[in-house]
């Protein structure tokens, strides 16, 4: 706004005093200049905000499970329609406006709508489920009878004004440094305009014709005018939020390419200051497919997996054993085994489960048949702190029979009896404990992740309201599960070593499997520290500071413990912490973490709204390629940074010194503007959206305390400074002799040939000295 009012009033009195065309020049040069920024600075606004509503887009692929026309399906929330069946399950968002169907145990957290922490159980007498809220515990079916915005969540989003994106704490700083630069600037414009009016002033003193003033003064006067309004656009490094912005935007946009979808611009920046990596390891480290691949059933150990070997191994069973395992497998599980609409057998639920039913299947088990051999009565659902899932059947004689599984020490412990060779109960002795838990041993040693399964006959006295029994079962036997570790973790694990980076992880599996797991991908060294949650929750703040910079794997770990490394390492440590995760028991570390990481495929819903960036397929060498964007985004507005300040402290000393020492700058109006367009949108372009390089990830992170301009940026920038203003002032004081300039246009010449030497050193400082000296 500033410049339009100097073009206009030079334009003005230029045609006045001289005439068109001449007389228009310097104020149709700032018009151009002032046209030409805005048309870059809104072509890469636009540009971005078609970026925005692309990552938009992304954000918005949610599926849900429905049942439609008698199939099972995967849709997205907005194809739900009145009238269909949604399955869900613990972790998941409830998407529409529903009644409860069918279901056990469902807990609805309804702070979100409500603001009541409590959470609200779901049953057929109170069967009102609502989107927006979250699936706390349990599993259910629910009928959709409201969607979009008729929905008691989409009444309220309406009331609600989009608030606008919060600066990035690297913004905020960048900010900071450009208000001080501003004002500096400032001192330089007045003090610029103050010695060429002084000088203007004693000439006419000395003429003696200090009270006439011609029209030759007033167009010196407004151009010392409008060489100081333009030091101070000049000195004001807008480009600064253009550069931020564009190289986020950037970063995001290459990002989602490389299936890293980033939720909000901090997380670009953030996430190339980390030092510490704590992942989840299903589903990041390793595939997230599990397969049964040893089993140890009536006390005898096999290797299955391929199905000759499976039916082999089942038709060494008794028949009364493999009948009971059958009915714990297919009954106790939150997964199903269904029909597509291609006729294909589909198996549906966690990876665990899955897995499992897989077994069953390729054991020769009917999962229809069995599941509707008796009524389920009763599900206690698998979750992190019981570690262990229950339920509950009717018996055709009046009994009740409970079938439990999960974390087999815990289930172990829980059980008096075991299934022997012949499949007759037993009771539990030393030698069979012993037995079983070297067996535990020997498949955790091997990087399976094991469980244990079990069951217990109950009288007809048993009510559906009390709990399931946690003693007293009888061991039908121990799976161990394979989780292969995925392709290219090691290398990535191995770069972000290099890179200063600890990776820790922390699981909720058994110690010896987490520390196989960790080994194979490189996480645990012979340095570092393994420990279980249990132990970890019994240290005090001195064993904690002494144990947690070497730890390396948390096993058994609770959501509780996860959240407390994660903030210790962030307040006692400052480091700068990033977490993955994918389940609802992982929301409270993905919130305490600088940056959180939530797994796009297998992450539930609470998951990745409490997340900043959702790694779309799970693999942890996608998070390394998020921190060396991270960092790329960080180094490109370095670079910009150093190449502004250089370009601002020439310019500012160029024409202050000047003006102070001839009265006159070499640099005029149009030309500083010229340079200006250059350095802030051009150069902006240029150096914000370079991509990165592997030599990024070889250097030592920032960290949190890190200074943005850095001694070598500041060695760059006085030594370019330098360099640039004695080339400028020989010109200045030498030029007219060293290129033999004479005659009217002597100064002309002199100062275009200044003008060009400047602009040059620029182009030269932008192509080599910013990208390879910071």
């Amino acid at each position: 706004m500033i410049l339009a009012v100097c073009a206009f009033v030079s334009l003005l009195v230029g045609m006045i005093m001289e005439g068109w065309p001449r007389g228009a020049h310097d104020g149709l040069g700032i018009v151009a200049s002032i046209l030409l920024v805005v048309l870059v600075t809104a072509t890469s606004d636009y540009k971005q905000s078609l970026q925005f509503k692309d990552l938009d887009r992304e954000k918005k692929k949610i599926t849900v499970q429905v049942t439609r026309n008698g199939l099972r399906q995967k849709i997205s929330i907005y194809d739900l329609l009145p009238g269909d069946i949604v399955h869900l399950a613990i972790g998941d968002q409830v998407p529409a406006d529903g009644l409860f169907v069918s279901g056990f145990s469902v807990l609805i957290n309804e702070s979100s709508l409500t603001g009541e922490s409590e959470p609200v159980n779901v049953h057929s007498g109170n069967p009102f489920l609502l989107s927006g809220t979250k699936v706390q515990d349990g599993s259910c079916k629910m009928l959709v009878t409201t969607v979009g915005m008729r929905t008691q969540w989409g009444k309220l989003m309406a009331t609600l004004c989009e608030g606008g994106d919060d600066e990035t704490p690297l913004q905020v700083k960048l900010n900071g440094v450009a208000t001080i630069i501003g004002k500096i600037g400032l001192f330089f414009a007045v003090v610029t305009f103050s010695v060429m009016m002084q000088g203007l002033i004693s000439h006419k003193l000395q003429e003696g014709s200090h009270w006439i003033w011609s029209g030759d003064d007033a167009m010196e006067i407004l151009e010392s005018f409008a060489i100081a309004v333009t030091i101070v656009v000049v000195a004001v490094p807008e480009g600064l939020p253009l550069a931020v912005t564009l190289s986020l935007a950037f970063a995001m946009k290459k990002m989602m390419k490389d299936k890293a979808l980033v939720r909000n611009l901090a997380a670009c920046e953030t996430m190339g200051s980390a030092t510490c990596i704590c992942s989840d390891k299903t589903g990041t480290l390793t595939t997230n497919h599990m397969t049964v691949v040893k089993a140890c059933i009536c006390g005898k150990i096999k290797e299955v997996g391929r199905s000759k070997e499976t039916l082999s191994f089942g038709s060494e069973i008794p028949g009364s054993a493999l009948s009971i395992l059958l009915q714990s497998i297919f009954n106790n599980t939150g997964g199903e085994i269904v029909k597509n609409e291609n006729e294909k057998i589909e198996i549906l639920g966690t990876p665990t489960d899955t897995a499992l039913l897989e077994f069953g299947l390729l054991l020769g088990g009917d999962f229809q048949s069995e599941r509707h051999a008796l009524n389920i009565v009763k599900v206690e659902p698998f979750n992190s702190v019981k570690k262990r899932m229950g339920v509950v059947l009717e018996l055709p004689n009046g009994g009740f029979r409970v079938h439990c599984k999960g974390a087999s020490e815990i289930i172990l412990a829980a059980c008096d009896k075991v299934i022997d060779s012949n499949g007759e109960v037993v009771p539990l002795n030393e030698a069979s404990i012993n037995h079983l838990m070297d067996t535990i041993e020997r498949f955790a040693s091997e990087a399976l992740r094991t469980l244990c399964l079990a069951y217990m006959e109950i009288g007809s006295e048993y009510s559906v309201e009390s709990p399931i029994p946690i003693k007293g079962y009888t061991c039908i036997g121990i799976v161990g599960i394979k989780d292969p570790v995925r392709p290219g973790v090691r290398e990535s694990v191995a770069i972000c070593r290099s890179a200063g980076i600890t990776v820790r992880m922390v699981t909720g599996d058994n110690i010896n499997t987490a520390k196989a797991i960790a080994r194979e991908c490189g996480i645990l060294t012979s340095e570092g520290i393994a420990i279980e949650g249990p132990e970890f929750r019994e240290k005090n703040e001195e064993e904690l500071h002494e144990i947690i910079p070497k730890l390396q794997v948390m096993a058994r770990s609770s959501p509780l413990d996860k959240h407390t490394l994660v903030k210790y390492l962030r307040t006692t440590l400052e480091e700068v912490v990033a977490v993955t995760g994918d389940g609802t028991n992982d929301a409270p570390a993905l919130h305490e973490a600088d940056i959180g990481l939530a797994m796009g495929i297998a992450g539930t819903e609470v998951a990745k709204e409490s997340a900043d960036v959702i790694i779309l397929d799970d693999n942890f060498s996608t998070i390394v390629t998020v921190a060396k964007w991270g960092r790329s985004v960080y180094i490109n507005i370095q670079k910009f940074v150093q190449f502004q300040l250089t370009v601002n402290v020439v310019a500012l000393i160029v024409n202050f010194s000047s003006a102070c020492l001839t009265g006159n700058t070499p640099l005029t109006a149009v030309q500083l503007l010229w340079v200006n367009m250059i350095m802030d949108t051009l150069g902006a372009l240029a150096l914000a959206t370079e991509p990165p390089n592997d030599d990024l990830m070889k250097r030592a992170p920032v960290g949190r305390r890190g200074n943005f301009i850095s001694n070598v940026m500041w060695r760059n920038i006085l030594g370019q400074s330098l360099y640039q203003f004695v080339i400028i002032w020989f010109l200045q004081t030498r030029g007219k002799a060293a290129f033999n300039l004479d005659g009217p246009y002597s100064d002309l010449v002199l100062n275009t040939i200044i003008f060009n030497s400047f602009v040059f050193c620029q182009v030269i400082l932008n192509s080599s000295g910013s990208t390879t000296l910071i």
